[in-house]
């Protein structure tokens, strides 16, 4: 999707829709009130997420959408984004290849967000379709966003594009079936964000093996494909040597449950079980892509859990990188095991200043939180509070999550140092509080995107059905504002 930047009064492009953002309560005066009648025949009241589709006046454009955007008031750069996404997906397959967005406040900032809108409404998981007639396909293929100054809302856009192509390559790799991107494959596709700046080093299961990560190396033994470590490392800060910010993955390719085995119903949505992974490798995209002024190590543990002959079984005995011992409980409670070892991996070699891990986890989150909502757990409250703010404002919301010190007798073993479940009940915050037991005091937040990674159906304009690339945005907007130099 091409993305321009014009002033309000600039010639319209052909087959082009003209989308009028308008204020609630002010629709009657959109356009001197050329549209007012037609809005009086309507319930049309400008209200966030309305849209109202009118035929255009003789030598008008060719189409004209009046799109909602609330209280006047309340109009911010997320308020934007979601008008100019809904103003998108309002008319994306109506036959028009062109879209004008005109703001009622266009200020630089403002334009660039709903630039930001129109590219990831517009993202489009389609490579598998061969037989889609023509006109259930988008025809959009340009959209110009108005703005007092068009060269500034364009600079301003800039890193927003970075975020926008980062997303787009995080949903991509969720939205891939399990028997294109399996270990290896996921790892080829970070190895070649090389071209970015990225200094990428793949470890394979010989290397893992070396250094004792019995624990993640234990979830892929029973899948054909090799197990994979990929280590992302972006250094812009001033002092390349200066201590790293750190973020770790959960890269489940395929989650079958391994012995344990999962229910049938719903298995295919096993393949975004690598979610987690993915929104780092996005982060790592962005911060490369506009040259963040930062050092940050991304580390993704990538695996299949596979039901074979070799796998892995309930009662089992691993020995993890840290030397702690895990009792094998059930063998669908893999994610942790595979963060175990990323994580002691990323303080041992790093000494990061903090780690956030992202991984679908659990069910229990999504029982508990629903499917919009992820889970934070965490032993430090400057870093929790700084990822909720970012969560607010980045419209990817968090809620932080207790761990209470009792709860961690749930994941003692008889028989060894930890089981790798404690039940049930608190199922997410046992979860949490076992991968603590490798964090070794380093701040630390764990992020349970279980039922945020993948929406269907959509409620939100700027995501469409399927992968959502939930994180990258949240941790780019900590990442800026906070840690930055």
């Amino acid at each position: 999707m091409e993305i321009e930047f014009v002033v309000a009064d600039a010639p319209l492009p052909e087959k082009a829709v003209l989308a009028i953002v308008v204020f609630e309560g002010e629709a009657a005066k959109a356009e001197g009130g050329a549209y007012a009648a037609a809005i009086a025949a309507s319930r049309f009241t400008g209200a966030k997420g309305q849209t109202l589709d009118l035929l255009a006046p003789a030598g008008g454009p060719g189409r004209v959408l009046l799109v909602g955007a609330g209280k006047a008031e309340a109009f911010d750069e997320m308020a934007a984004e979601n008008a100019a996404a809904g103003a998108y997906g309002a008319v994306k397959a109506t036959g028009f290849t062109a879209l004008r967005v005109k703001l009622p406040a266009a200020s630089a900032e403002l334009s660039a967000r709903a630039g930001l809108g129109v590219r990831l409404a517009a993202y489009r998981f389609d490579k598998y379709r061969t037989k889609e007639p023509a006109e259930k396909k988008p025809s959009l293929t340009a959209a110009q966003i108005t703005a007092e100054t068009p060269e500034a809302a364009l600079a301003a856009f800039a890193p927003l594009a970075a975020l926008a192509d980062a997303v787009s390559f995080s949903r991509d790799l969720v939205s891939e079936p399990p028997n294109v991107l399996y270990p290896v494959e996921f790892a080829r596709r970070v190895k070649e964000l090389e071209r970015l700046g990225l200094e990428v080093e793949i470890l394979g299961e010989p290397e893992m093996f070396k250094l004792g990560m019995g624990s993640l190396l234990g979830v892929g033994q029973g899948s054909i494909r090799e197990s994979q470590l990929a280590v992302i490392r972006w250094n812009g800060a001033k002092d390349k040597d200066a201590q790293p910010i750190a973020f770790v993955g959960k890269g489940v390719c395929f989650d079958t449950g391994g012995i344990s085995i999962k229910p049938a119903d719903g298995m295919e949505y096993m393949k975004t079980d690598m979610g987690g992974a993915a929104a780092v490798a996005g982060l790592m995209h962005v911060l490369a892509a506009r040259k963040a002024k930062v050092n940050a190590v991304g580390i993704l543990g990538i695996v299949e859990n596979m039901p074979d002959g070799n796998a892995q079984r309930p009662g089992d005995v691993v020995t993890s990188m840290s030397g702690q011992t895990i009792e094998i409980i059930n063998t669908d409670a893999e994610g942790r095991l595979v963060l175990a070892d990323a994580i002691w991996y990323c303080q041992e070699r790093f000494k990061p200043k903090f780690m956030v891990d992202l991984a679908t986890l659990t069910g229990a989150i999504i029982i508990a939180l629903g499917d919009d909502i992820g889970g934070l757990f965490s032993n430090n409250d400057e870093l929790s509070d700084n990822l909720l703010a970012s969560a607010k404002t980045e419209n990817e919301p968090l809620w932080r999550m207790p761990m209470p010190a009792q709860y961690d007798k749930n994941i003692d073993s008889v028989i060894a140092d930890v089981k790798n479940t404690g039940g049930r009940a608190g199922g997410s915050i046992t979860a949490a509080m076992f991968i603590q037991r490798f964090v070794n005091g380093v701040p630390w937040a764990h992020l349970d995107i279980a039922g945020a990674a993948w929406k269907k159906p959509s409620t939100v304009p700027t995501i469409p059905d399927g992968a959502t690339g939930f994180g990258v945005r949240l941790l780019n907007r900590m990442v800026a504002e906070h840690y930055e130099e």
